[in-house]
């Protein structure tokens, strides 16, 4: 059974920085890409940031030059690192993995957030 175990959220100030780290357990095949959504409150939850095997990256528009996605699909890890912080940035920070896809149905898994609050 795949598992994703999110870490790294606190409560930083403006500008601070926080990075973010994702371990997936309990895969069988070949992880296809990873990323990063948030969701906060009374609001949809939305793609921060993803990776996948050919190293292409995306990025939400307000995070480009502030937030950076790494991955290393051998070990099963991401993190998302993330520079001068904005309240605007404060959500549950959810951790997103799609195996296989290639000789298998894709399938998606999340893990359970990591919360980031940024106090002004």
């Amino acid at each position: 059974q795949v598992q994703l175990v999110e870490s790294g959220g606190a409560l930083v100030q403006a500008g601070g920085s926080l990075t973010l780290f994702c371990k997936v357990s309990g895969y069988r095949y070949p992880l296809n890409s990873m990323g990063w959504y948030r969701q906060s409150p009374g609001k949809e939850r939305e793609l921060v940031a993803t990776t996948d095997t050919s190293q292409t990256t995306h990025y939400k528009g307000s995070v480009k030059g502030r937030f950076t996605i790494s991955r290393d699909f051998g070990k099963g890890t991401a993190s998302l690192e993330m520079n001068s912080l904005k309240p605007e940035d404060t959500a549950v920070y959810y951790c997103k993995v799609i195996v296989g896809g290639i000789f298998q149905p894709p399938t998606v898994h999340w893990g359970q957030g990591t919360g980031v609050t940024v106090s002004s």
